[in-house]
């Protein structure tokens, strides 16, 4: 993924940019303090991905705060994450922001044209995992991934998984996201020659334990390839497999 410092480096080795513009550039403030909140301006010009706001536990008009000082400074497409219906119906009237309730997700700015090496494939095991899908794959698709759904197929019907065989081994990254015993990571990764991000998701009956049994079993996986993140996190797994989706060879 290239990040700003690099497109920062091409402008001035073009001749489009001044050296004296460049360090001018680099040297504003890495972050404004705004009392309940320090907004990093520099995560994009670090990471290549702008900071994303965690909309639970913070009130409307502090995530409005956060959103105002990242549009005074450029950032014109915000991801914000854990937001509830009741912060997003605030929040719309202020800004133009598109709110999807399932994945509790809101969205300033269009998502840019996939660039990505390939597809990301975002595969739950059930209907109930779909919140934590969308969570993972909107997050993907708002970085730059292109992303194919593919829901309610797990292993308690392998044939419903087997019907997609063309789009699981041509994956450039697999989310397998499941509940229950988790099973779903195991029996993709033994099939794919891609890295599979395992999300646990809290469904499931009293001894799944809000998604212990599953985050375990994905712990546990015998098959090569499957990395885990926490219990229903989409976001960070969308995240990952945006990034992975971006990975190319240094110079």
């Amino acid at each position: 993924m290239e990040t700003d410092v690099r497109k920062l480096l091409e402008r001035v080795r073009r001749g489009e940019c001044t050296m004296d513009e460049a360090v001018l550039a680099l040297k504003k403030a890495p972050f404004a303090d705004i009392g309940y909140a320090k907004v990093d301006l520099h995560r994009k010009t670090r990471q290549g991905a702008a900071e994303v706001v965690y909309g639970a536990g913070k009130t409307a008009e502090q995530i409005a705060g956060i959103l105002e000082v990242m549009a005074q400074n450029g950032q014109e497409r915000v991801l914000i994450t854990r937001l509830d219906a009741e912060k997003a119906a605030v929040l719309t009237e202020r800004f133009p922001l598109r709110y999807e309730a399932a994945a509790r997700i809101g969205m300033l700015g269009q998502p840019p044209a996939p660039d990505g090496l390939g597809t990301v494939v975002v595969a739950t095991g059930g209907t109930s995992d779909i919140p934590v899908a969308e969570e993972a794959a909107l997050t993907a698709e708002f970085l730059g991934s292109r992303v194919i759904r593919l829901y309610d197929v797990g292993v308690a019907g392998l044939h419903r998984t087997l019907a997609h065989l063309d789009e699981l081994m041509n994956a450039s990254v697999v989310v397998a996201i499941a509940g229950m015993e988790g099973a779903l990571a195991s029996v993709l990764g033994g099939l794919v020659d891609c890295p599979v991000i395992a999300v646990p998701t809290s469904v499931g009956y009293g001894a799944s334990f809000g998604g212990l049994s599953a985050l375990l079993s994905m712990l546990n996986s015998c098959a090569s390839g499957v990395s885990v993140v926490n219990i229903d996190n989409g976001f960070g797994a969308g995240f990952l497999a945006n990034r992975i989706n971006h990975m190319s060879r240094r110079p």
